[in-house]
């Protein structure tokens, strides 16, 4: 039976939306389609969300900046519900007027000058600062508090994101083991000693003063993460997976699970014991 060009753009069309790498080769005529590639991160914690890679970094940096700031998980919550809403996760360019940035803060309106709000760390910032004025926020629904920030044009459209979000925060904040799993292929964006120091860097300026009390310290291979407990130690390695495409990571080891990029997944492995549940321990390619 001769496929039409209508049945293939809608077989490829479900398979992009499962996830499936599809080769694109000896469509009828000169019909042509772009490859699809599905997701790179999947997060599951009582729920799954996918995500690209560029997405789940972001929302690292969003829930990092509210953990150091002591923030509770709810707020986390409703700062990437905005972020879903506003952006999509992407640290945007433009939107509307001078609408820039993951939450689409506005020069014109007090929130800081165009390099600021796109500096995620700071736009995240600026975002829980407003949302920490909102009274009883904690006890609101996701769109109202999120509005209360926002002021949107669209007022409950921050709601439709609430389910997905709190999948993102329980995973980022540590509350689900092996939760965060990205794959990322290709040639590694640094090596060695380059990417150890990323690493580093990237660490220090998501979690701030809060790194102090997990002491990390960067070797040529990688570097290990000093932890007081299982979950600030999975919000480390998942912090490091969400970052791993634009940094050179090529594994992270924590308690008896491992990620490696190429796979994409946690596997079993070794328990170590000088290690335990007391080190993250990421490596970078070589």
């Amino acid at each position: 039976m001769r496929t039409t060009p209508i049945v293939v753009i809608a077989l490829l069309a479900l398979l992009g939306t499962l996830g499936v790498v599809v080769v694109v080769a000896g469509l009828p005529g000169d019909l042509k389609l772009p490859q699809i590639i599905g997701p790179e991160c999947t997060v599951r914690a009582d729920g799954e969300v996918t995500l690209d890679l560029v997405q789940m970094a972001n929302a690292a940096t969003i829930t990092a900046v509210g953990v150091r700031r002591g923030m509770p998980e709810r707020a986390v919550v409703i700062a990437l519900a905005t972020a879903f809403q506003e952006s999509k996760l992407e640290n945007l360019d433009d939107g509307d007027r001078d609408s820039i940035g993951l939450f689409q803060q506005r020069p014109s309106q007090g929130w800081g000058t165009f390099e600021q709000i796109k500096d995620p760390r700071y736009a995240a910032d600026k975002f829980y600062t407003a949302l920490k004025k909102v009274k009883n926020y904690q006890k609101m629904r996701v769109t109202d508090a999120a509005q209360r920030v926002q002021r949107s044009a669209y007022p409950n459209a921050y709601e439709k994101w609430a389910d997905e979000s709190a999948v993102l925060a329980r995973a980022l904040t540590g509350r689900a083991t092996g939760a965060v799993a990205c794959t990322v292929t290709g040639a590694p964006a640094l090596r060695g000693a380059a990417a150890a120091a990323a690493l580093l860097k990237g660490l220090k300026l998501d979690w701030g003063k809060g790194l102090a009390k997990t002491p990390a310290a960067a070797q040529a291979a990688g570097l290990t993460v000093v932890v007081p407990d299982a979950s600030t130690g999975w919000r480390y390695a998942h912090w490091l997976v969400s970052h791993a495409s634009a940094t050179g990571l090529e594994r992270v080891r924590f308690a008896n699970l491992e990620w490696h990029a190429p796979d994409g997944k946690w596997q079993s492995v070794t328990p170590d014991s000088a290690a335990g549940e007391r080190q993250v321990v990421a490596q970078v390619f070589s």
